[in-house]
């Protein structure tokens, strides 16, 4: 009996141990974790790459669409600015040949356009944007030759606006060749292309706030918030009340300003986790500026380079609806750990050579920029090169401090000196006219006459000729200007006799006052005309001595 009970024992203690084993083996080896569980590696940008190209051509879409609508009116045949006119000065300027002075002086296709139908041009190159620029946004996929051929539309079109040619230009070399994969296995994000954007985000917020600096007083001073959201280009609803924010609020938000432009871009240097408030730091703070203003796509173009401030594992929240982008970066990253690398190609050892130069050019470039930076003479949105790929940068150097508009006006009266004359006015699509008209909410869009009619208003008209150009235009009704403005006066009736520029000052209502219970969220006053009635017969001379076709030939 005594063998027996401790044989018992002994056989109940191998089933407690081997219970055991089999306990710790359970702790030891956990379930294995699904791929959506697996969070990506850092330092990979296959993912930023894709919000980067979609980013930048959301930005073309507009800007393409803009174009589409308005480029007919302000620089097409019969535009206010014909192009066609500017394209023959550039030549003539030239030599009298369209070669590679003609090219480098204008970069644009236009130059091998027939100019009797430039009309039909503008609206197929702004189409063609349109239609690239929309695969991408949708598709998330796009090559070097559909990002090339987006940025020499635009340039051919729109030549002025120097930050979106540069963020396109670097967008090309983002993207393989050809392949249109969206995330093709063999052309890995360049380092070198990311830093480019990194850099680029950087010029922008130093040149924006040493210009600051540098320039108007109340900068220094914590004052100028006080006059922004009153007077800045097109305000938006939001700009009332933001105006009459506590002084302590406008004394908050000029330090913040100065903070971020001037302090944050510098953490961009300081390793993935700074890099990556910097670029939180700088899209907030470019929503807010989208929410406080109109101004037009500017401040959505600037979220995009703060974009390539993060990494795939930073923006893997983005993909999570749709997994297969991120899958297949998980299984890149699982394949490079385990080095499944694929073999080196001939293309591989060209891209390479390819990113070197660009960063090459990149900060060869960026040498006369720097010095402009660093000089107490420092000039703002300034290109260097005719392609405008690395350029200089800034805003609001000099806020002004009260608001002043030009506002049309014309009458059927045969003398516009009489007692009983009676004036309408015209109203633009946005920009500030009738005080109880309500700010308008634009942005990203941009509505290009309304925003120079605010340069206008603190300049005069000779300065403006094309002020008189508008003038001229509205006295014989013509359709093409008409399209550019908001409401016209003498619509279905006859046409008016003269047409005047009243200068006036506008501020905003204050909250309760009377002003305000009525409806109205502006009030003026009159400073006086900007330019004199004119009218038909009295601007043929003016015309004929600009070479202007007559406002009535149109």
């Amino acid at each position: 009996m005594a063998k027996r009970s401790l044989r018992s024992v002994k056989q109940a203690e191998d089933r407690s141990a081997e219970d055991a084993d089999q306990d710790q083996q359970d702790v030891a080896a956990p379930e294995p974790q699904t791929e959506e569980a697996v969070q990506l590696q850092t330092g990979t940008y296959w993912l930023t790459r894709i919000v980067l190209l979609r980013s930048i051509c959301f930005i073309y879409f507009v800007a393409f669409a803009v174009a589409y609508n308005q480029n007919r009116a302000l620089i097409g045949q019969r535009g206010l600015t014909p192009c066609r006119e500017y394209l023959r000065s550039v030549k003539q300027y030239v030599g009298g040949k369209i070669g590679g002075a003609a090219l480098a002086y204008t970069p644009s296709v236009l130059w091998s356009m027939q100019w009797e139908d430039m009309d039909a041009n503008l609206d197929n190159i702004a189409l063609a944007g349109l239609a690239l620029s929309g695969f991408v946004l949708l598709s998330g996929r796009s090559n070097m030759v559909i990002m090339a051929a987006l940025w020499t539309l635009y340039h051919s079109i729109v030549r002025w606006e120097s930050q979106l040619l540069e963020t396109g230009f670097l967008g090309i070399f983002l993207c393989p060749l050809w392949n249109l994969e969206q995330i093709p296995r063999r052309t890995p994000p360049s380092l070198i292309s990311i830093w480019t954007f990194r850099w680029l985000i950087v010029r922008i917020m130093l040149g924006a706030g040493l210009i600051k600096i540098r320039g108007d007083r109340c900068w220094r001073d914590l004052t100028c918030m006080d006059y922004h959201y009153e007077t800045q280009p097109v305000p938006n609803p939001i700009s009332y009340y933001l105006h009459h924010s506590p002084r302590w609020f406008h004394c908050f938000e000029t330090l913040s300003n100065h903070f971020i432009e001037l302090i944050v871009p510098f953490f961009t240097f300081m390793g993935r986790r700074m890099c990556m408030i910097n670029g939180a730091l700088q899209i907030l703070f470019q929503v807010v500026l989208i929410i406080s203003g109109n101004l037009s796509f500017l401040n959505w173009l600037t979220i995009v380079p703060s974009l390539a401030c993060f990494d795939d594992s930073a923006l893997e929240f983005l993909f999570w609806s749709s997994g297969t982008a991120r899958r297949t970066v998980l299984k890149i990253q699982n394949e490079d750990a385990a080095g499944q690398n694929p073999p080196a190609t001939a293309r591989m050892l060209i891209r390479r050579v390819v990113n070197v130069s660009l960063g090459i050019l990149i900060a060869y470039l960026s040498v006369p920029v720097l010095i402009n930076l660093l000089s107490s003479r420092q000039v703002m949105n300034t290109s260097f090169d005719p392609l405008r790929i690395v350029n200089t940068y800034g805003a609001f150097g000099s806020i002004t401090k009260e608001r002043t508009e030009v506002v049309f006006q014309g009458t059927l009266s045969a003398d516009p000196s009489g007692e009983e004359v009676v004036w309408e006015e015209y109203e633009f699509l946005c920009k500030p006219g009738s005080v109880s008209r309500r700010p308008c909410l634009i942005s990203p869009y941009h509505y290009r006459l309304d925003w120079l009619m605010w340069f206008a208003a603190f300049q005069t008209y000779e300065q403006n000729e094309w002020i008189i150009q508008i003038a001229g235009r509205l006295l014989a009704n013509d359709s093409t200007v008409l399209s550019l403005m908001g409401h016209n006066p003498f619509e279905d009736r006859e046409k008016p006799r003269w047409i005047r520029g009243e200068h006036f000052r506008y501020k905003f209502t204050k909250p309760g006052s009377t002003s305000a219970v009525n409806g109205n969220w502006w009030v003026r006053k009159r400073i006086g005309p900007y330019f004199p009635a004119v009218n038909l017969e009295g601007l043929r001379r003016y015309f004929q001595s600009r070479n202007w076709p007559q406002p009535d030939n149109y």
